[in-house]
């Protein structure tokens, strides 16, 4: 089944034909692109947020999966119940989204029950970003503790917002544990800086910077802190930079980021899929709420390299391959059929044991059950045990991402 997406205009979002995400909407949708609207968000799942419908009918897929009970896999209804258990999305990255963690599976109820004007469901959001189009620049996870040091000996007026005692603390810190409990303290000290303090060591920053050497400029990373600080003047977010670890994922490559975990998407094209929730506990680089007292919390302190979040790929076949997070609410597989390899010869996708979504990211093919075309854009429903064969058409080769349940 063919169905119509949600698309979320947040202000973050590319504009008009820039974003991947206005492309991808045409594929599923006859509402003209608005060159200077912000497309942020593909939504391909059943989250009341943004929930897809099939697109012949016009029914909420949630409403179908209740009269369809058959298109979950067993497994899958014995864990999850009667709906699907991830949330599928494509991103398009103008500028910094919020410094966030998504809280873990009780904390997401205890939120959900003491705050549900703030924290809509009850459930934990581990999610798996993939980079696609190019590279993909994010925050993830606090920076090797001795990098963090670096930063406060270099930078004054990051350490004079910090405190004197949490940056002694620091340095002095010898065991692992004394490293987080130090990070803890530093990290919460300056998350509650006074706004006026925050901004003025963020202007005197900024100020210096022209005069420091091209190599302290690109020691300090100048140039990403610049870029942040000129989108959020005066935001608490932009030391962020100095606490976390910045990566660069080229196309293809991905990063599963569990409870917790500290994170913010800078630029870029992305493909996301996640537990189906919505929790995000923010904490600067954004207008909305920020809820700083939960976040520092909860953060998971744990320092180091930005090698431990990503994740590697299968390889199932020449034309398909898999990625498994340690969470049962999804996983993904992604089809590369090459056009010149399959001219003559149909291929059949691993049939899946569970429900899964599919989208089409480049190139035409023809499905063999329906005899109709897949372009650009389409996204799919396919049930339980349910087989897709295609023949790819055209000169381009054929890329499509699936999204399925873990179980």
């Amino acid at each position: 089944m063919e169905l119509r997406c949600a698309v979320q205009k947040y202000a973050w979002g590319k504009t008009g034909k820039s974003s991947l995400v206005a492309q991808l909407s045409q594929g599923n949708s006859t509402v003209p692109i608005v060159e200077d609207d912000p497309y942020a968000e593909l939504w391909m799942g059943t989250h009341p947020s943004g929930p897809s419908v099939i697109k012949s009918s016009n029914e909420p897929l949630q409403n179908h999966l209740l009269s369809n009970v058959d298109s979950l896999g067993d497994e899958e209804k014995k864990v999850f119940g009667t709906d699907l258990p991830f949330l599928f999305k494509a991103l398009s990255v103008a500028k910094a989204l919020s410094i966030q963690a998504h809280p873990n599976k009780k904390h997401a109820e205890e939120l959900f029950a003491t705050r549900p004007d703030l924290y809509k469901d009850p459930n934990h959001k581990p999610e798996m970003v993939t980079a696609w189009l190019g590279p993909f620049e994010a925050l993830c996870g606090f920076r090797p503790v001795a990098d963090i040091k670096f930063f406060l000996q270099e930078i004054d007026e990051l350490a004079a917002v910090v405190g004197k005692s949490a940056c002694e603390a620091l340095v002095k810190a010898e065991s692992d544990s004394e490293e987080m409990q130090a990070l803890r303290e530093c990290f919460s000290a300056l998350m509650n800086t006074s706004e006026e303090s925050v901004a003025f060591a963020l202007k005197q920053f900024e100020q210096r910077i022209p005069s420091l050497s091209a190599e302290k400029k690109d020691a300090l990373q100048c140039d990403l802190f610049t870029r942040i600080a000129t989108d959020f003047p005066g935001d608490v977010g932009c030391w962020s930079v100095y606490f976390m670890n910045y990566v660069v994922l080229q196309e293809g490559e991905s990063m599963f980021l569990g409870p917790n975990v500290p994170h913010a998407y800078i630029f870029g094209d992305c493909l996301e899929c996640m537990a189906c929730s919505d929790n995000v506990v923010r904490a600067g680089l954004t207008p909305k709420f920020k809820d700083i007292d939960t976040l520092c919390s909860m953060l998971d302190y744990q320092a180091g390299p930005v090698d431990r979040f990503r994740m590697q790929w299968s390889t199932v076949d020449e034309f398909c391959q898999t990625c498994s997070p340690p969470v049962p609410d999804f996983a993904m597989a992604r089809l590369r059929l090459p056009a010149s390899a399959t001219v003559d010869k149909a291929y059949s996708l691993p049939v899946r044991c569970n429900a899964s979504i599919l989208l089409i990211l480049q190139g035409l093919a023809t499905s063999a059950e329906t005899k109709e075309d897949l372009s650009f854009g389409q996204v799919l429903f396919l049930k339980a045990g349910q087989q897709l064969t295609v023949q790819v058409k055209g000169e381009q080769d054929l890329i499509v991402y699936q999204a399925f349940a873990n179980v």
